[in-house]
């Protein structure tokens, strides 16, 4: 099943409840941040689920190279991910109709759970999605012991 957004101002069926709320916040953010180009790319959008093994991130990064990425671990809970995309060579004969990518620096942190194992994060870029693993740590069921009553 799939989720139809529409954005016909005529229809009244095509309010989109599962809308993200802060939306019109992000279009408002890049303005007021003075530097438009970074502050755009600074929204980079991440996934972020939870397996029984693991917390997996997937960061959407069309156009980042692996060199362009940074994955580390702060304070010993907080994972970042940063880096930067290169602006495109421009040609004094180039004349541009539309730009809409954006370029320039990015950073994303995310405060870690207690049951993280940050000495074991892997990361990979592949395509354009940038996914990091931190495997979780083992939890141990409590030991249960019979106990014999007597009498």
């Amino acid at each position: 099943m799939s989720i139809v957004r529409r954005s016909n101002v005529f229809d009244p069926f095509s309010f989109d409840l599962w809308a993200d709320p802060f939306d019109a916040f992000r279009s408002i953010v890049p303005a007021a941040s003075g530097n438009s180009e970074t502050a755009a790319f600074a929204n980079a959008r991440v996934d972020w689920k939870e397996t029984p093994e693991a917390h997996v991130f997937k960061a959407d990064l069309p156009g980042v190279k692996k060199e362009e990425v940074k994955v580390e671990v702060e304070d010993g809970n907080v994972l970042v991910v940063s880096g930067e995309r290169s602006r495109e060579k421009e040609d004094k004969n180039d004349k541009w109709h539309h730009v809409e990518r954006s370029s320039g620096k990015f950073v994303r942190r995310f405060r870690l759970p207690e049951n993280a194992k940050v000495e074991e994060v892997k990361a990979g870029l592949e395509n354009g999605v940038l996914t990091v693993t931190v495997p979780k740590v083992e939890v141990k069921k409590p030991e249960v012991k019979a106990i014999d009553i007597s009498g």
